[in-house]
């Protein structure tokens, strides 16, 4: 039993390890640095024809998405670079690649700390909040849906990860690009989100490439990465 118990005991201390490290991560940048609302359009409002037509193309997809699509959808729930494994190999994980973990922890800090003061500002209802026929897959948030926070950090990421290993651009930069249409298929965002999602993600992966405390964790993380690609 003691056994047991320390082994258990060794697990938790872990996962709160792991827990802390990412609490821990700072934004590179904030709102105060790149302000959205000075650079983006207001959402079109809700009884305008756009966000019917929209709401329309949401509920098209629900019932046209296959169980292979919602578990997609599903999985992209989740905001951090490990969801390009797929495209990126057996050896992009995170126990063999600390210091990129740490450094896309703070990129993906950073997508919360710019676009979430926006989301405040415009408040747009999502899909749900103005039709009970649409029926999310994914985690239901009342946060406001202009931009698309997931558009937003998938596409920041998917520049980023594609700038650390020019090699496989095309397969990254489509991987991020369905990264944030799941947000669709997940009956969460409307189109227009993901697109403003997807302008904001290279807005602010333009302003991290240019700054010198960013560049220097980049490089660091890059190394690591390529290194244990065998590039």
């Amino acid at each position: 039993m003691k056994k047991y118990a320390s082994l258990a005991a060794g697990l938790l201390l872990l996962v709160i390890g792991s827990a802390a490290q990412a609490e821990d991560a700072k934004p590179f940048v904030t709102n105060k640095d790149i302000d959205l609302t000075m650079i983006l359009p207001p959402p079109p409002a809700n009884d305008s024809a756009q966000t019917k037509a929209e709401l329309g193309e949401v509920l098209t997809l629900q019932v046209t998405r296959t169980p292979e699509m919602v578990a997609s959808a599903v999985a992209d729930s989740e905001e951090n670079v490990w969801r390009f494994a797929n495209v990126m190999g057996p050896n992009f994980n995170k126990e063999k690649l600390p210091k990129f973990s740490a450094f896309f922890d703070r990129v993906v800090e950073t997508e919360g700390a710019v676009v979430d003061p926006a989301k405040d500002v415009w408040k747009r209802p999502r899909p749900h909040q103005l039709s009970d026929l649409v029926k999310p897959v994914v985690k239901l948030s009342s946060s406001g849906s202009w931009p698309s926070g997931h558009a937003t950090v998938g596409t920041m990421m998917g520049i980023i990860l594609a700038d650390m290993v020019p090699e496989k651009r095309a397969e990254i930069m489509a991987r991020a690009a369905e990264y944030a249409h799941n947000r669709e298929v997940g009956g969460i965002h409307y189109a227009s989100d993901v697109e403003m999602g997807r302008i904001s993600g290279s807005v602010i992966a333009a302003v991290l490439l240019n700054r010198d405390d960013f560049k220097a964790e980049y490089e660091v993380a890059r190394a690591e990465l390529r290194s244990d690609l065998g590039m």
